[in-house]
């Protein structure tokens, strides 16, 4: 019986046909615009360009030059104005459409169909376009972009890698020109000023790191002349949008710098943990032996399965169990069984008696034990205990047998004690996890003497990029290579956060259905999916299990053999570089031809993958099987024509020519054996990189295969789901080399992935909850900078950072409920000297009349009058120059010891969880204190030290006669502090430079600066609205 959601669906469809039906009228407007726009001449298709800018405006552009001398007004425009400009753009977009689709015509070759115009609208709109490959995302795209790039804000297209950000801006290019728009594509190799010019222009293709990492570098600039991004992001697609904000996401964008100290400590530690991890092994070995003797005495059935228990944390790819767990199917039932009673009865600590470490694959942890500890006591001295710092502090500042210099030498001692055992410790944990957790040629690989990372989803190198906390150099030393200087992160954001910067956000790909719900709670951003041009006729067959991976790769090789017998061609997908390689070689030994791509063959991606659609071709590819390249059935005689030809372009008209005659028969021929067949040797954690795979086949109505092959050994089966499906092919009785499909098997599958999805959404959304609160103090300490650089004059924003300190030292010691005689003057003295450069000079007289605000007012004005003689003597031009490199350098450095502050914090406030509390509240809360303290060391870091620069006075100055007398400033009612015979001198006060102010002509009067705003007092609320005292809300104000 039908529910009533499907009888609703039924009567009104889905919402994405609902979505669809709207679209159409605007679709057929277009094609109503076609007939009057094949009448222009390429002249006048170009104008129409200033005509649309023009009515978007309100102004009248005759051309280029117009145009230019217009566009200093954008940054005037307000935001108001600008929401009415993007109304109208929906106003205009039909025949924006209409000359994209003609532009296109004549300088492409080829038209728009319909389906890619309502794939363009959506991308418009700002939602996700789910289009199936090779339904011509990339011409599809053309149409917002041009719309968008009219408002003359930028439009930035972003894409997997550098290659296909050049492709597609040299294929799209043409239309572009057409049209009178600039197009541009970022590369790494480019300098600041060229990628300055390229944001400059109408449309810019590049990848999401080169737009991430050119965000960050401006915010590292001095100069708002040398920052290469615009101050607004508008528009942004985003091509193979899962990719990039759901497979990357997990990886932040990180600038670092190296720290200045030496990292011998991971290659003296690699002997010491490589015998460690040896020994496990054989301990691990032992173990099992002992096991096996047990397995047939029920009597001792517990012993049994608490040793298979400890195998399993000592080594969880152990083969020995793993066989037995799948040839036993109460083998894993009974071991669950255990653990969970050994939990309940807190006992689960004895799992790791006689390991010397224990491992947990699924949240990717390693522990030390106690009898690991002993072991590597044993090798490399006791590092384990680190010396109580407070205690033994204490311990030497009491001791009455040590001078003042032989306590400072003992402190100095005992925190280099502290220090080096402390990094020592945290070498031996990241080469543990080196060791034993990541391994080579498959989450990284060796390549000119260096680790170079490869990413987990695309199998792609990941060039530049080092994992972070000492992990690379742990690496490093693994393989025997040279240890570069560990980093400091300078500036770190996240993809999450970078794009959700854009005003307007889209995205295209051919997966995106399956993630829906995560693009809606992260990104805001809707999935549309775009129906095919033509029927998709791809046959999808049932996934073939087997128990070994051996088993699995024999029947993968015959699969390729007799595809390869007929010459159908063959897409081959692995999961790392590691598995590519054994499959190259297992083909090699057969005489097979064919192609490998992956981490180590990447250079020919593109030309690769683009005649992996030819005869007899056999193609082997980590996942990143060449997204973004058509697969051409028969062949790409384009790309063939652009090999061949080696940029000459009279050459490459010729061969273009060539293969286009002998490509018609060639793709009939590979239609008739039923097209390209995509073979996977694995399943991937997630679904959508499995669609991703076959969708390579049966592009645009084409005939194509897929099939995946699995193992029970294989990562995800063994973490996962193993258990459940032995347990299945045991009921079902089959046999060690005897394939499986069945329906139990492929939901078993399903369940396993979407258990890896659900946890993979909970990890990237939990990493966006943390990254969310650096994220807000992100933009707070950015827009001070902007602020910085842009103001001409930055005294206004001293003067109240002194305002600030000032308070503050003076209420540090002493307040209105402390008595004036109780006041520690002394050190007030020593404060102010340090923090604003003036020398108080307080007499002892009466002080029953003085209160905070009097003196507060005092040494405010005062460290005012001494801070402008200085910029007298400077000179004021020179000195705004100084001021404003001092306070970008103070936030600069202060952020980066923020940052790693806020690292440290992450890294331990899980452990809040143990006592029971929220550890991302917690995180929260410690983060805004971490937070104020970095605002009030900004402010006390610039004033100290313009208060404690000195201004080298020119010799002749010094030569003239000047009357000179110490600064002073009067007020009548502080007889508390020096009451002169000339009548109320409150307060003396002098530079600090040797003791002494500089010349100054006594009877010249300094003019104070005038606020713009009433100054608002400490305790009252604040003017934001928060309901905050104003001292505990926005003082000192930063934004």
């Amino acid at each position: 019986m039908a529910s009533l959601g499907d009888i609703i669906v039924r009567i009104f469809g889905s919402k994405n046909e609902r979505t669809l039906r709207k679209l159409k009228p605007i679709v057929e407007e277009i094609n109503r615009l076609e007939p009057e726009i094949e009448r222009l001449s390429n002249e006048e298709l170009g104008a129409e360009t200033w005509k649309l800018r023009g009515l978007l405006f309100g102004e009248e552009f005759k051309g280029e030059e117009e145009w230019r001398a217009f566009q200093p007004k954008l940054e005037q425009i307000s935001e108001e104005d600008w929401t009415k400009i993007y109304a109208k753009l929906d106003e205009i977009l039909p025949r924006a459409f209409a000359l994209v689709r003609e532009a296109s015509k004549r300088t492409l070759g080829q038209r728009h169909f319909d389906v890619q115009l309502i794939g363009g609208i959506v991308l418009h709109q700002g939602k996700i376009a789910e289009m199936k490959t090779g339904e011509g995302k990339t011409l599809a795209a053309t149409a917002p972009v041009y719309l968008n790039a009219l408002t003359g804000l930028g439009v930035h297209i972003i894409t997997v890698n550098d290659y296909l950000a050049k492709r597609d801006s040299e294929w799209m290019g043409p239309i572009y020109k057409m049209l009178n728009v600039s197009v541009g594509a970022l590369q790494h190799e480019y300098d600041d000023s060229a990628r300055r010019e390229l944001y400059r222009r109408d449309i810019l293709y590049g990848t999401n790191s080169e737009f991430g990492f050119d965000y960050l570098r401006d915010n590292l600039k001095y100069r708002l002349e040398d920052m290469a991004q615009r101050e607004r992001l508008y528009y942004g697609i985003v091509d193979e949008v899962d990719s990039i904000l759901i497979d990357e996401a997990r990886t932040p964008l990180i600038i670092s710098g190296e720290v200045e100290r030496e990292e011998s400590g991971y290659s003296e530690l690699r002997p010491a943990i490589e015998r460690l991890v040896a020994k496990q092994r054989t301990i691990i070995k032992k173990i099992f032996r002992e096991a096996m003797l047990l397995r047939d005495k029920p009597e001792q059935e517990d012993d049994y399965y608490f040793k298979l228990l400890q195998v399993e944390r000592g080594d969880p790819k152990n083969k020995e169990l793993f066989n037995l767990i799948t040839e036993d199917k109460e083998t894993k039932k009974k071991m669950e069984r255990l653990v969970s009673m050994l939990r309940v009865n807190k006992e689960e600590h004895k799992l790791k008696q006689g390991l010397l470490y224990a491992l947990n694959e699924r949240d990717n942890a390693i522990e030390l034990t106690d009898e690991g500890q002993k072991e590597l006591i044993s090798y490399i001295g006791d590092v384990f205990v680190l010396p109580e710092l407070s205690e033994r502090e204490q311990e030497i500042e009491t001791d009455p047998g040590l001078t003042l210099p032989e306590k400072l030498k003992a402190k100095e001692a005992l925190h280099q004690e502290y220090q080096t055992k402390s990094e020592r410790l945290h070498c031996v944990n990241q080469l543990l996890k080196a060791f034993t957790m990541f391994e080579k040629d498959d989450e990284y690989i060796i390549e000119d003497g260096k680790v170079v990372i490869v990413d987990e989803f695309t199998g792609r190198k990941m060039e530049g990029r080092r994992y972070s906390d000492g992990l690379h150099q742990a690496l490093e030393a693994k393989e025997g290579l040279v240890v570069q200087k560990a980093s400091q992160t300078i500036a770190t954001i996240t993809i999450q956060n970078y794009f959700r910067m854009y005003k307007k956000l889209a995205g295209m790909t051919g997966t995106a259905d399956t993630e829906a719900d995560e693009f809606k709670k992260i990104y805001n951003l809707e999935v549309v999916v775009i129906p095919t041009h033509k029927k998709m006729i791809r046959t999808d067959h049932p996934d073939v299990i087997y128990k070994t991976e051996k088993q699995k790769f024999q029947a993968v090789v015959k699969e390729i053999e007799e595809a390869y017998r007929v010459g159908q061609p063959v897409l081959v997908g692995t999961t790392s570089v590691e598995k590519s390689e054994m499959l190259h070689r297992l083909l090699k030994n057969k005489k097979i031809p064919h192609q490998i791509l992956n981490a180590k063959h990447h250079e020919r991606e593109a030309e690769i993958i683009a005649q992996a659609g030819r005869r007899y071709s056999v193609t082997i590819s980590t996942n990143m099987a060449g997204r973004g390249t058509d697969i051409v059935l028969g062949g790409n005689p384009e790309m063939i024509a652009k090999t061949l030809s080696r940029g000459d372009p009279e050459k490459y008209q010729q061969l273009l020519e060539q293969h286009k005659k002998t490509w018609d028969k060639e793709h009939e021929e590979v239609v008739n054996l039923g097209g390209l067949y995509v073979l996977g040797t694995e399943r991937h954690e997630s679904r959508r990189i499995d669609n991703q795979l076959r969708g390579r086949s049966g592009r645009q109505g084409d005939p194509g295969k897929s099939r995946f092959f699995i193992s029970l050994e294989d990562d995800l089966m063994r973490i996962f789901g193993a258990d459940s499906l032995a347990n299945i092919m045991n009921r079902i009785g089959i046999e060690d080399n005897q394939p499986i499909e069945h329906r139990l098997v492929s939901n078993a599958i399903a369940r396993a992935q979407g258990k890896v999805e659900a946890q993979n959404f909970e990890i990237r959304k939990r990493l966006l909850e943390y990254d969310d609160v650096m994220n807000k103090q992100r933009e707070i300490i950015y827009k001070l900078r902007r602020e910085v650089m842009k103001a001409n004059n930055l005294r206004e924003k001293i003067f109240e950072y002194i305002d600030y300190l000032t308070e503050t030292m003076v209420y540090e010691f002493g307040d209105e409920k402390t008595p004036a005689e109780e006041w520690d003057f002394k050190a007030l003295s020593e404060q102010t000297l340090k923090q604003l450069g003036i020398i108080l000079d307080f007499q002892k007289e009466p002080i029953e009349q003085i209160s905070p605000e009097i003196l507060i007012g005092l040494i405010s004005q005062k460290a005012k009058e001494v801070y402008l003689k200085k910029v007298e003597l400077a000179g004021e031009e020179a000195f705004q120059r100084f001021e404003k490199d001092v306070f970008l350098y103070t936030i600069d450095t202060l952020w980066q010891d923020h940052l790693l502050d806020m690292d440290h914090l992450k890294e331990g406030i899980g452990l809040r969880g143990y006592g029971q509390r929220d550890p991302l509240i917690e995180y929260k809360r410690e983060a805004f204190k971490l937070f104020e303290e970095l605002q009030d060391k900004i402010a006390q870091n610039l004033i100290q030290k313009l208060a404690q620069v000195q201004i080298a006075v020119p010799k002749e100055a010094l030569q003239r006669k000047r009357v000179v007398r110490p600064l002073r400033m009067e007020h009548r009612q502080a007889s508390a502090i020096g009451m002169s015979q000339a009548g109320g001198q409150a307060l003396s006060a002098e530079g600090a430079m040797n003791g002494e102010m500089p010349a100054q002509p006594a009877e010249e009067k300094v003019q104070p600066i005038r606020r713009a705003q009433p100054k608002v007092g400490r305790n009252e609320p604040c003017p934001c609205g928060s309901g905050k005292k104003y001292k505990h809300c926005c003082y000192p104000k930063y934004g």
